[in-house]
C-alpha cells in the first residue's frame, strides 16, 4: 500500500488530479448503488454544477488578481451586484453581448473605486470592501428606481426580461450540429448503458459538453489564460511581486501603484462578468439580491485554491456541485453524505500510510459522524438542504487551511517612496 502511494505521489500533477477525480466519482457511484439514486452523477446534476460554478469561478479569479497584487478584495459581492444590473441594462437596451460588455464595465467601475480607496488613499482594505458591498446594493436599487419604471415591465427590484447568451452542444460528444448535420450523442448513449462507473463518467461529461453557454466557455478559458498571464509573462511577475514585497519591487523599478490599479480593476471586471453570467445565462432577468453571496463564496474558492487559477477552478466546481444538489432533493444530499463518509475513510487510510496518525484519527471520527447521520436520518431536513453549498464551503476551507500560503504582503498598506 505504501509503495502504491509513493508511486502516485511521483506522478505529474494532472495525473494525480485525474486519479483524485476518478476516485471521487467512484465513491459517488458506490453511494448511488447503496441508496438507489441515480442523480448524483447524472447529466442534469453535472450541467447544473458547471453552470452554478462559473459565477463563483469568475469571482474567485477576480479576487486572485487583486490579492496577488497585495490588495484584499472582499468587495467582490458588490462588484458582482453592479455587474448584474449593468449587464441586464445593456442586454435590455442593446443585446446580450452588449450586456456582457456593460457588465464588465460596471464591475470595473466599482473595482476602480476600491483601488482608489485602498491604493491611493490607503484606506483599510476590509473597510473599503465592506463599503463597496453596501454601495453596490444601494446604488443599483437607486438606478432601478430611475430606469425600470412600471411602464418598462420592471420595478425597483428587478429589470424587464432580457435575451440571454446562446448555448451549444459539442458535436459527436453531446449530439451537437455540424454544418447542419445532427451528430451522434456518444456520451448520452453511454450514459444509458448503465455500465458501472463508465456510465457515471458519461453522465458527467455529457453535462459538461451539452447545453453549454458561450460565457461558460469564456469563463473556463480564463483559467489557463490567467495562469499563463500571471506565471509566464513579465507583466504577471511584476504584479505578483507587488503582492509579495512591494518595497523590493519598487526598488527594481516596478510601478507598484499602477500595477495594483490594473489588478483591482481587472478584479472588478471579472466580478462584473460573474454578475452578468447570472443575468444572461442563469436567470434572464436582473433581480435584487440574485448574487446570493456568491462573491463571498468566490473568495472562499480563491482561498481553497491557494491563490492559484487551477485551484480556484477546483474550488468553484466543488461549491457549484454542492449548490446544484440543493435543488435535487433530500435523497441526493443523503447519497452525498454517504459518499463523503466513504471518502473520509479513504483519506484516513491514506493518512495512515503517510504515518499521520493524528490526522487519520480525526478523519475517521468525522467519517463515523457522517455515516451515523446517514444511517439515522432517512429524510434530510429542508434547512440542511438549502445550506448544503455553504456547509461544503466551510468544510472544504477547514480541510484546506493547513496548506495555504497567501501572498506575503496581501493587505499591507503601501505608499510610494516610504520604507516598510
Amino acid at each position: 500500500m505504501t509503495a502504491l502511494v509513493e508511486r502516485v505521489r511521483k506522478l505529474s500533477r494532472p495525473a494525480r488530479l485525474t486519479i483524485i477525480v476518478s476516485v471521487a466519482v467512484l465513491m459517488m457511484t458506490i453511494a448511488e448503488i447503496v441508496t438507489g439514486t441515480t442523480t448524483l452523477t447524472s447529466r442534469s446534476t453535472a450541467s447544473a454544477a458547471l453552470r452554478l460554478s462559473i459565477p463563483i469561478l469568475l469571482a474567485g479569479l477576480g479576487g486572485l488578481y487583486s490579492e496577488r497584487s497585495g490588495v484584499v478584495n472582499i468587495g467582490l459581492e458588490g462588484m458582482m451586484i453592479a455587474g448584474t444590473w449593468f449587464a441586464a441594462w445593456g442586454a435590455w437596451s442593446f443585446g446580450p453581448w452588449e450586456g456582457v460588455i456593460f457588465g464588465l464595465a460596471g464591475g470595473a467601475l466599482f473595482g476602480l473605486l476600491h483601488a482608489l480607496a485602498t491604493v491611493t488613499f490607503n484606506v483599510d482594505h476590509i473597510v473599503s470592501g465592506v463599503a463597496i458591498n453596501i454601495l453596490g446594493l444601494g446604488a443599483m436599487r437607486f438606478l432601478s428606481s430611475i430606469v425600470y419604471t412600471p411602464e418598462t415591465g420592471g420595478s425597483v427590484i428587478q429589470s424587464p426580461p432580457v435575451t440571454g447568451v446562446s448555448t451549444l452542444n459539442f458535436p459527436f460528444l453531446s449530439g451537437g450540429n455540424l454544418f447542419g448535420w445532427h451528430t451522434p450523442d456518444f456520451f448520452g448513449w453511454l450514459e444509458l448503458q448503465n455500465i458501472f462507473l463508465l456510465s457515471d463518467f458519461a453522465g458527467i461529461f455529457r453535462g459538461f459538453t451539452g447545453g453549454v453557454s458561450w460565457l461558460t466557455l469564456i469563463g473556463l478559458a480564463l483559467v489557463p489564460l490567467s495562469a499563463w498571464l500571471l506565471w509566464r509573462t513579465a507583466w504577471g511577475l511584476r504584479l505578483r511581486s507587488c503582492g509579495e514585497d512591494p518595497w523590493a519591487a519598487e526598488s527594481l523599478g516596478v510601478p507598484v501603484l499602477r500595477m495594483k490599479y490594473y489588478a483591482v480593476v481587472i478584479s472588478g471586471m471579472l466580478a462584473g462578468l460573474a454578475g452578468g453570467f447570472l443575468v444572461l445565462v442563469q436567470a434572464g432577468i436582473y433581480r435584487e439580491g440574485m448574487t446570493g453571496g456568491r462573491g463571498f463564496i468566490g473568495l472562499g474558492a480563491m482561498i481553497f485554491g491557494n491563490w492559484l487559477p487551477s485551484g480556484v477552478l477546483g474550488g468553484s466546481l466543488v461549491f457549484g456541485f454542492g449548490d446544484s444538489l440543493s435543488f435535487r432533493g433530500p435523497a441526493v444530499v443523503r447519497s452525498l453524505i454517504l459518499a463523503v463518509a466513504i471518502g473520509l475513510f479513504a483519506a484516513a487510510v491514506y493518512a495512515v500510510t503517510r504515518t499521520r496518525v493524528r490526522t487519520a484519527v480525526i478523519q475517521a471520527l468525522v467519517a463515523i459522524g457522517f455515516l451515523a447521520f446517514f444511517l439515522t436520518v432517512q429524510v434530510v431536513p429542508n434547512q440542511l438542504l438549502s445550506a448544503t453549498p455553504y456547509l461544503i464551503t466551510l468544510l472544504v476551507l477547514a480541510a484546506a487551511s493547513q496548506r495555504l500560503r497567501m501572498p506575503a504582503a496581501d493587505g499591507a498598506r503601501y505608499a510610494k517612496g516610504e520604507a516598510r
